[in-house]
C-alpha cells in the first residue's frame, strides 16, 4: 500500500501544563512566539508563524516521566485528513477520534502510535497558507 499524499511535518506540539500563565509569559516573552488563538482561559495556542505550540492547562499531577498530550502531523488540506485516516485504519491503527472540522477551520483525527503515543493528523489553515505563500 502506498502512502497518502500531504504530510507537511510535525509542526504541532501540545502540552499539558499546571502554571499556563507562566509558560505563555516564557514561551512569549523568552522564546518570542505570539499567541495565535486562546479559545478559553485553559488552553492557549501559540506560533512562531510556521508550528503551533500549543498549552493546555491541568488541575492534576501528570506522571513526571509524561508530560506531552500529542505530537500533531500538518498536512496540506482537509481532504489529506481523510486520506490519512483512512490508511491508518487499513492499517489497523488505533482511533481515538474520527475527523472533525474544528471551530477554527482546521479539520483533524487522533490516533495512537505503536507505542501508546497520542497523534493528531490535521489539516491548520495558517500554516498551511503559510507553506504556500513561500
Amino acid at each position: 500500500m502506498s502512502i497518502p499524499h500531504g504530510m507537511i511535518g510535525i509542526r504541532h506540539v501540545a502540552l499539558f501544563i499546571k502554571e499556563l500563565e507562566s509558560a505563555v509569559d516564557f514561551y512569549t516573552r523568552v522564546v518570542g512566539m505570539q499567541i495565535e488563538w486562546q479559545p478559553d482561559p485553559d488552553n492557549v495556542y501559540l506560533t512562531n508563524h510556521g508550528d503551533v505550540f500549543a498549552l493546555h492547562r491541568v488541575s492534576y499531577t501528570p506522571d513526571p516521566m509524561q508530560r506531552l498530550d500529542h505530537i500533531g502531523f500538518v498536512l496540506t488540506d482537509a481532504q489529506a485528513v481523510d486520506d490519512w485516516y483512512a490508511h491508518m485504519v487499513a492499517h489497523d491503527v488505533r482511533i481515538t477520534e474520527a475527523p472533525k472540522s474544528h471551530r477554527d477551520g482546521s479539520r483533524g483525527f487522533y490516533c495512537l502510535d505503536s507505542v501508546g503515543h497520542l497523534l493528531e493528523f490535521i489539516y491548520h489553515p495558517p500554516i498551511a497558507q503559510q507553506l504556500r505563500q513561500k
